[in-house]
């Protein structure tokens, strides 16, 4: 498999993983916030699933070019490089709506764990391929 079939074949694997978690997990924040819980719908309608589709496809070919750029190769290495960029966007953007939109601590950590795992999903299918 060449990086950009491995590109699209990420961003599909961490769409449905992510569809699946938000399955899973989305009554368990309602359940924590009631009715301050942010109401996502039931299913998404086609456009918002292809924009999806689009931003998981952004997020990998930027993995893989960065571990490219930086000359990684092996699953190890980007999946270290995923950790480190989501330290570095989602856990300090999700903190940042904490502390100055008030966004619930349940549903930053809903996204929070999402993208940890689309990251690092996205970052071992890469990086298995460079």
């Amino acid at each position: 498999m060449d990086s950009s079939l491995s590109v699209v074949t990420a961003s599909i694997v961490v769409f449905v993983l992510s569809s699946a978690y938000y399955a899973l997990l989305t009554p368990v924040e309602k359940r924590l916030l009631g009715e301050r819980a942010p109401d996502r719908g039931d299913r998404p309608p086609p456009l918002k699933i292809l924009l999806e589709l689009a931003r998981s496809l952004v997020v990998a070919a930027v993995i893989a070019g960065l571990a490219r750029y930086a000359g990684l190769t092996g699953m190890w290495s980007v999946v270290v490089l995923g950790l480190v960029l989501w330290v570095g966007f989602p856990a300090v953007l999700l903190t940042g709506s904490m502390m100055w939109e008030k966004t619930p601590a349940a549903t930053a950590a809903l996204h929070a764990g999402d993208w940890l795992i689309k990251i690092l999903v996205t970052s071992a299918i890469v990086g298995a391929w460079l």
